[in-house]
């Protein structure tokens, strides 16, 4: 029978909060919780393939995954479950020092699965969200606020009206200045709050967005938190 899947982000950071919650030592795969992050997790929108159905993301494999988290545990005197994966470490080193963090994202992912806010489809990944820290479902809402056109081409008059060209805000690149006509009018957005932090239905005001490069863009969101606009500034000055 094939496998089904390998755990994504979204699903292990859903499993490391409920991890830091309770640990495996003290409930089992008959635990309420466990038994509903299973269906959370059959319930998120990022395996379009999953071959065998009855097994995919059952409670009893909630509770092994839980338990592959028991020795990155410095708190931990056993062995645990030695099966893991340098996803699983990856989400380890990003989260389970700032619970905070964890939580926002976990319960961000959550909110997402209702119908109070917009998420395109996650079952095919798309370019960038491997680099998401949060995972494909916070990504996509994230994406799907920059791309939002009404307000980035407000975005953009706003600032065409105010200095006359469409440049970074952070390096001054301008593509026009560089590319010609090919690169006239072209700018990337930036959504400048972490959607974790974003209760969904939030409406995106002008002010939430700023104008980027497409480098200054990808550096913003390359560590955790985001860097500012100013603090990039100050990175590319020093």
């Amino acid at each position: 029978m094939d496998r089904n899947p390998p755990w994504q982000r979204d699903e292990l950071i859903l499993a490391l909060d409920l991890y830091v919650r309770h640990s495996p030592l003290r409930i089992s795969k008959n635990h309420p919780e466990v038994v509903a992050l299973s269906k959370l997790l059959n319930a998120l929108p990022i395996h379009a393939d999953r071959p065998d159905t009855a097994r995919f993301r059952n409670p009893n494999g909630v509770y092994m995954k839980l338990c592959n988290f028991l020795p990155r545990d410095k708190s931990y005197k056993g062995a645990g479950l030695r099966r893991g994966n340098t996803l699983e470490q990856k989400i380890w080193n990003d989260f389970a020092s700032d619970t905070k963090a964890l939580a926002l994202a976990a319960d961000a992912i959550k909110a997402r699965l209702t119908p109070t806010d917009t998420v395109e489809d996650t079952t095919e990944p798309a370019e960038d969200e491997d680099e998401f820290p949060e995972g494909r479902v916070l990504f996509r809402a994230h994406r799907s606020r920059e791309r939002n056109r009404a307000l980035v081409k407000k975005a953009k008059a706003l600032a065409l009206k105010k200095y006359g060209k469409l440049s970074c805000e952070v390096c001054g690149f301008e593509f026009g200045a560089h590319y010609g006509e090919l690169g006239v009018d072209y700018i990337e957005c930036h959504h400048i709050v972490p959607i974790a932090q974003i209760a969904p239905g939030t409406k995106t005001k002008i002010a939430d967005l700023c104008l980027l490069c497409s480098n200054c863009h990808r550096m913003v969101h390359k560590r955790r938190p985001w860097l500012a606009v100013g603090d990039l500034k100050a990175l590319l000055a020093t």
